[in-house]
């Protein structure tokens, strides 16, 4: 149920997402720069005391998860999903509406 898009919608959505894209390349490069920084720090100040997998560890799931979502791996899951939720949503409230008239 693809709705007719003229050209500047067109453009205006490509745009919108080689923007996430720029995003999610931009968060990765602070996920690693940080956290070099941080394997760094934590191995100078404390060897013994291993603290760097932590932040590595939940900013990791969280740049997997901005992936995921910007490059639609679940496409089941993305705008077109969301469309047709909504359109079955909106039929059921119709036909209940309906049912009493």
């Amino acid at each position: 149920m693809e709705p007719n898009l003229t050209n500047e919608d067109k453009y205006y959505e490509a745009k919108k997402k080689v923007e996430n894209i720029k995003g999610f390349y931009g968060n990765l490069l602070s996920f690693i720069i940080v956290n070099l920084f941080l394997i760094a720090i934590n191995l100078y100040t404390s060897p013994k005391h291993l603290w760097f997998y932590w932040p590595l560890l939940w900013w990791g799931v969280g740049v997997v998860i901005h992936g995921l979502k910007v490059f639609e791996v679940f496409p089941h899951l993305g705008k077109d999903w969301e469309e047709k939720k909504i359109n079955e949503i909106l039929e059921k409230e119709k036909n209940k509406t309906n049912k009493w008239q």
